[in-house]
């Protein structure tokens, strides 16, 4: 079974883009990183996977899942 990639909004030239995980290219470019976001999460909630957020400097600053999430989680 295919496991299902993870949605990354990115800082892609002057603007933000969101790419799978695994992917060469971005799926679509956004002029804002709240766009960019948004459309990630919808994609990242259907696919029932994790989005996580980069900032400018290439850091992922906000990550949240869609998906399985055992609870309680282990460790």
């Amino acid at each position: 079974m295919k496991k299902k990639a993870n949605v990354h909004t990115v800082r892609h030239g002057d603007g933000w883009a969101n790419r799978s995980e695994g992917a060469s290219r971005v799926s679509k470019k956004f002029d804002t990183q709240a766009a960019a976001a948004e459309a990630a999460r919808q994609t990242a909630k259907a696919r029932g996977v994790e989005h996580l957020v980069h900032g400018q400097d290439g850091q992922i600053r906000e990550r949240n899942s869609y998906g399985n999430d055992p609870y309680p989680p282990k460790g």
